[in-house]
C-alpha cells in the first residue's frame, strides 16, 4: 500500500502521524511511505531520519494526498484540505465528526473512507487510539490549569499545592476515565485537594482504591456539581461519549456562582465541550473569560508537547496501520471488529451512530461496504 503522511497545518499542531520507527516497520513490509517535507521536524524528527527508514520525502501536501492510498494524520482535515481528499482514499486520523458539521459534510461529499482513531474500540470497551492522547491531555489539563490560576494569567492567584500554613487549591475533575484519572493524579501529586466525579460507581470504587488520600471520589449529579463549583478553583471537564457530542455538564448560569478567576479546562472540546460556554481555542490564543471565569479550551492540547505525543500516538496506531496496509481496509475491518468500529463515513455514507445522531443524518449499516 502507498501511505502518505502530510504535515499538520492546524494552528500550532506540532505532532506528526508517524515516527521514523513507524515508517521503518511499514517499509520493511513492502509498503511505500511518503512523508511531506519537514512534517516531523516540530516533533523532533528530521527528514533524513525518514529517508533512512525507507520513506520518501515529498515537497508539498498536494503531492502527498495525490499519491497516497492511505493518509495517516493526527488531526482532522481542515477546510483547505477538503479538496485534496480523493474518492475511495482511506483517511486514518482523529476526526471527532460529531463536533463539527462542515467536516462531516465535506467527508461525505469526498466519498473517501474515514476511519477515526477515537472510535476504534476493543471488546472490553477501551479506546486504544484515544488513550495515549487522553493521558497526555489529562496531565496537561492540570499543568495548564495550574499555570492559568496565576494572577498575571487571569486566574485567582492560587498556587495549586499551597505551602505550609496555606491551604492548597480545590480542584474538581468531572469524569473518571483516562483523562480525568490522569488529571486527578497530577493535581494530587502537586498537593491540591481533588474531587473526582463520575456516574459509574464501579469506577469510583476503583479510583478510591488507587488514588492518594487527597483525592475524594464523588458520585456526579447536578445538585452536587452546583454545590462544588462554588468552592472550586480549577475545574477540569473530562467527559467523553465515544463518537458523540459531549453533554453540557457546567451550564452558563453556574458561572455566576463561581469565584471570579476560577479556571475551567475543557478537555472534551474536541467533542463539542462539556461546558455550555466552551468555544474551541488555539495554542496561540488559548483562553477567554465569561462572567469573570477563565476558560481554557484548546482543541489540540497534546500538540504543545509533540515529541511525547507523537511517539505515544505511533506506539498505539502502528499495529492497526500495519493491518490496514497489509490487508486493505475492507479485509482488515472484516477481521478486526475494533477497526470496524472506527469506520465513521464510508464512500458518502455515515456508518457511525453517534455522527448520524449529531446531525440528524441517515445511518447506513457499515456491512453494506464490507461485502
Amino acid at each position: 500500500m502507498i501511505i502518505g503522511v502530510p504535515k499538520e497545518i492546524k494552528n500550532n499542531e506540532n505532532r506528526v502521524a508517524l515516527t521514523p520507527a513507524g515508517a521503518l516497520e511499514l517499509t520493511k513490509r513492502g509498503h511505500k511511505v511518503f512523508v511531506q517535507k519537514t512534517a516531523g521536524v516540530s516533533s523532533g524528527f528530521k527528514d533524513k531520519e525518514y529517508i533512512q527508514a525507507g520513506a520518501e520525502i515529498l515537497g508539498s501536501i498536494e503531492e502527498v494526498y495525490k499519491v497516497a492510498e492511505m493518509i495517516m494524520k493526527v488531526k482532522e482535515p481542515i477546510e483547505q484540505e477538503y479538496k485534496l481528499v480523493r474518492k475511495n482514499q482511506l483517511l486514518f486520523t482523529y476526526f471527532h465528526f460529531a463536533s463539527y458539521e462542515p467536516l462531516t459534510n465535506a467527508m461525505i461529499k469526498s466519498k473517501a473512507v474515514c476511519l477515526a482513531y477515537e472510535t476504534v474500540e476493543t471488546p472490553d470497551r477501551k479506546l486504544p487510539l484515544l488513550i495515549p492522547m487522553s493521558e497526555v491531555a489529562g496531565r496537561m489539563a492540570t499543568q495548564e490549569g495550574a499555570k492559568y490560576l496565576e494572577k498575571p494569567m487571569g486566574g485567582l492567584g492560587i498556587l495549586l499545592g499551597g505551602v505550609p500554613g496555606v491551604q492548597p487549591a480545590e480542584v474538581m475533575v468531572i469524569g473518571g476515565g483516562i483523562v480525568g484519572t490522569q488529571a486527578a493524579k497530577m493535581a494530587a501529586g502537586l498537593g491540591a485537594n481533588v474531587k473526582i466525579l463520575d456516574i459509574n460507581l464501579d469506577r469510583l470504587r476503583e479510583l478510591a482504591d488507587i488514588m492518594p488520600a487527597n483525592v475524594e471520589t464523588i458520585y456526579s449529579n447536578e445538585y452536587t456539581i452546583r454545590k462544588l463549583v462554588r468552592q472550586s478553583h480549577l475545574i477540569i471537564g473530562a467527559v467523553l461519549i465515544p463518537g458523540a457530542k459531549a453533554p453540557n455538564i457546567i451550564t452558563r448560569d453556574m458561572l455566576k456562582t463561581m469565584q471570579k478567576g476560577t479556571v475551567l479546562v475543557d478537555v472534551a472540546v474536541d467533542q463539542g465541550g462539556c461546558f455550555e460556554t466552551t468555544i474551541p481555542t488555539t495554542h496561540a490564543k488559548p483562553t477567554f473569560k465569561v462572567d469573570g471565569i477563565l476558560h481554557y479550551s484548546v482543541a489540540n492540547m497534546p500538540g504543545a508537547v509533540p515529541f511525547t505525543s507523537t511517539v505515544a500516538l505511533t506506539n498505539a496506531t502502528l499495529p492497526y496501520a500495519i493491518k490496514l496496509a497489509d490487508k486493505g481496509w475492507k479485509k482488515a475491518c472484516k477481521e478486526d471488529n475494533s477497526l470496524k468500529l472506527g469506520l465513521n463515513v464510508v464512500k458518502g455514507d455515515v456508518v457511525y451512530k453517534g455522527v448520524a445522531d449529531a446531525f440528524n443524518l441517515k445511518l447506513v449499516k457499515v456491512d453494506k461496504h464490507l461485502k
